[in-house]
């Protein structure tokens, strides 16, 4: 036998391998003549030499693309038989099949070249190790490559273009549908296009999709899936109303490059599909399809979701309002560094800002207290509502009214539905032929089902039915009365709010609160509005000493000039707070701040001797204790037990004993166990 060129006896001693490889499935499925092809080359490498038996067909690979090595399990099995010299021969249709990537072409043929494998197709038979056997099966290899980069061009161009008109369509969600002639449409089905109303509603009322959530499980309502082609409805997850409101195609617009394709791992060419944001789509066509809400409505909804995102510290979103004292939390940003501040709960209750300090390690910006910022923004927050004319209860009422009317549409619906299909299951079992008992048990067994699933929603109907209340509960007059003039009469109401709802009237309006502190005990805020409207102001904050009041030293030394001239404490601290000064804790000046600061410097010794050393012939208790010789806390005791019958000086407030001799004796005398000792009246 005369053999080809290249081929030898060393050869035909191992064996010969057919690689066989189509792209993508729809070829395996389809193009049955390219496979057949591929296989015929079987009797190529019988009639170069090779017995039948010694003929391997290596189909592992079909439906797999050849510009990833790692994916393709039988190339890589080839790769080992070849490394352990068990073939002679490799035969592939064209190089295509084997590799449409040099990167993993070259490498194949060292590792040929180096065990004496030859590689055949339908031209010819080459030898990796000679020059001109290299140099063709290269040049195939590239051609290889390069039409596989031609291929998907021409291909990804055709894609563009028509996703640029809008007319691409792959994958229309629940509620669109689509006919042969690519004419798109709402859902015939009144049930689906009444339930994805009624999602979009939901969510612009409650703006959170937990909350949406909440209110369909509460109301028992169920959802459209389609499964196989066929619409099942089903209880509602948070992904599947995600799914709803993240989709443009309800806005009417085609959408093509919300997503792309990124390589996460160069050695394994391992690969993933990441979602684009909004502003980097590619291709948007708008009014392409039947809407159920507008553009601007879709763009709402995707910046509320966006600022509901629960790391909002990282995102720098708002968040929704959460569960703590802070009524600002999301919306502080610190006025030193720029950064969002957090809320602090553990160690009282304030707004740090330890971006820098998560950072660097360096100290945090500044703290505030809470309370000092909120009630602030909460006055600023009444005064630019105040002007608003609202008839809140009104509002409420139809609001209410419209919600309980989808309810009512939805449940009747669902049941609507639920006979349909008891309907449909008795006339397929009636249709049956009743001797044919495996085919008329199963329907029996569905009709049963269908009757049981539509007796329990028909019994749960009836408790909503009763249950339902058919108006409002009746507000007291004064309450209904706030909510008809609801912008001057909020902070009447304000207490009654609950928290979470406090929260969200103030997102209504402010957009962030910057806040620095400018010295120890100022704080300067600036409210930015919704609008970009900014109101800005000092305020007072308390600090911990008297000390780290920035005037300190000054007001210190008018208390001094004022205690020379003989003022009282009452008349100094009334005389500054006029004046614009403030003690370290309260916006006006303490009398007890005064006190002592007058203690400190000597006009007073000690407190015990406020007024009291001025009234001539009366002791103080500490006075008259020394007198006797017993301690300050005897004479207390006599006085908690009735022993000394004695009231409180209304001029000094405090237990004064007239300087008598009579008034001596008879405290020397309670000394020993006696009898209750009555003393004068003192006034």
């Amino acid at each position: 036998m005369n053999f080809p060129e290249h081929v030898t006896a060393q050869h035909l001693a191992l064996k010969a391998i057919v690689y066989i490889r189509q792209s993508t499935l729809h070829q395996v499925m389809n193009n049955q003549e390219s496979r057949q092809l591929q296989q015929d080359l079987r009797l190529k490498a019988i009639q170069c030499g090779w017995p039948s038996e010694r003929v391997e067909i290596i189909d592992e690979d079909l439906g797999v693309t050849g510009t990833n090595m790692t994916e393709r399990q039988g190339l890589q099995r080839l790769l080992g038989q070849v490394a352990m010299e068990e073939i002679g021969i490799i035969f592939s249709y064209d190089v295509g099949r084997l590799s449409r990537n040099c990167s993993d072409w070259y490498p194949l043929l060292d590792i040929c070249g180096y065990r004496r494998t030859l590689i055949g197709d339908k031209d010819g038979i080459y030898d990796p190790r000679t020059q001109n056997g290299r140099l063709i099966l290269g040049l195939k290899g590239q051609f290889a490559e390069a039409e596989g980069f031609t291929i998907r061009g021409r291909m990804q161009e055709g894609i563009i273009n028509k996703a640029k008109r809008g007319d691409l369509i792959k994958q229309l969600p629940i509620g669109l549908v689509c006919y042969t002639k690519g004419i798109v449409t709402k859902d015939p089905n009144m049930a689906v296009q009444n339930c994805v109303n009624t999602i979009f509603e939901t969510f612009m009322r409650l703006k959170s999709v937990s909350k949406v959530l909440s209110f369909f499980h509460n109301n028992n309502l169920k959802i459209p899936r389609y499964i196989n082609k066929e619409l099942h409805w089903m209880k509602p997850s948070k992904t599947s109303i995600m799914s709803f409101l993240k989709n443009p195609a309800y806005s009417g617009a085609n959408v093509y490059g919300k997503t792309e394709i990124e390589l996460i791992d160069f050695s394994t060419k391992k690969k993933r599909r990441k979602r684009l944001p909004m502003e980097q789509w590619k291709y948007i066509v708008k009014d392409k399809f039947p809407s159920y809400i507008t553009w601007e409505c879709f763009e709402l909804i995707q910046s509320i979701l966006k600022e509901n995102y629960s790391e909002y510290a990282k995102r720098q979103t708002k968040g929704i309002p959460r569960s703590g004292n802070a009524l600002l939390h999301g919306l502080v940003y610190c006025g030193e560094c720029g950064h969002k501040m957090h809320v602090h709960y553990s160690s009282g209750e304030r707004y740090i800002c330890n971006s820098l300090k998560r950072t660097y390690a360096v100290s945090s910006c500044q703290h505030i207290p809470i309370n000092s910022v909120d009630k602030f923004v909460v006055e600023a927050f009444f005064q630019a509502l105040s002007p608003i004319e609202l008839d809140a209860y009104e509002n409420i009422v139809k609001e209410q009214w419209a919600q309980t009317a989808d309810i009512d549409k939805m449940k009747e619906q669902q049941l609507e539905r639920l006979r349909y299909y008891v309907k449909l299951a008795e006339k397929q079992y009636n249709q049956v032929d009743p001797d044919n008992r495996l085919v008329a048990a199963e329907l029996e067994r569905r009709w049963e089902s269908a009757l049981k699933e539509l007796k329990e929603a028909e019994n749960e109907h009836k408790t909503y039915i009763s249950e339902k209340t058919n108006k409002l509960p009746e507000l007291p007059n004064k309450l209904k009365e706030a909510f008809k003039d609801i912008g001057k009469k909020l902070p009447e109401i304000w207490n009654q709010i609950l928290l979470k709802n406090k929260k969200t009237f103030l997102r209504c309006l402010i957009d962030k609160v910057v806040i620095h502190r400018i010295r120890r005990d100022c704080l300067q805020i600036r409210i930015v509005w919704k609008g970009g409207e900014t109101t800005t102001k000092d305020v007072f904050i308390s600090v911990r000493r008297f000390s780290e009041l920035l005037n300190a030293k000054e007001l210190e030394n008018k208390i001094l000039e004022l205690a020379k001239l003989n003022k009282k404490d009452n008349e100094i601290a009334k005389c500054l707070t006029e004046e614009g000064y403030h003690s370290a804790t309260q916006k006006v000046v303490l009398p007890s701040m005064v006190r002592k600061i007058r203690y400190k410097h000597g006009f007073m010794k000690r407190k015990g001797n406020l007024c009291r050393n001025q009234m001539d012939g009366f002791l103080t208790i500490s006075q008259m204790a020394k007198k006797v010789g017993v301690a300050s806390q005897r004479i207390y005791e006599w006085i908690s037990k009735g022993s000394i019958q004695i009231e409180k000086n209304p001029m000094t407030g405090c237990f004064m004993f007239p300087d008598t001799e009579e008034i001596m004796n008879s405290l020397i005398k309670l000394k020993k166990p006696l009898s209750k000792t009555s003393l004068p009246e003192v006034h």
